[in-house]
């Protein structure tokens, strides 16, 4: 079976995010002083062969462990999408 693997990566919430701060910093000079506290991550998807969802499940955390994760400075999310 095919599946889709979305995958949200965030900086830990208690470590400073210059790239977010960044764009914070920008958001009153284009008439956007209203948002604040910006965080930026990233945004991956992965197409995944698996037998089960749960197989799905575990390729997707050992990718997200093994290479796509710094645990030290990010945290991340999944959602598993069985694909026709």
């Amino acid at each position: 079976m095919k599946f889709r693997s979305e995958i949200n990566i965030m900086p830990h919430k208690a470590l400073l995010d210059p790239q977010g701060k960044a764009v914070a910093n920008s958001m009153a000079n284009i008439g956007l002083s209203e948002v604040t506290d910006v965080r930026i991550g990233k945004h991956i998807t992965l197409h995944v062969n698996a037998s089960s969802e749960e197989e799905a499940k575990q390729k997707t955390e050992d990718a997200c462990k093994k290479l796509l994760v710094n645990a030290v400075m990010e945290y991340y999310e999944y959602a598993i999408h069985q694909e026709n």
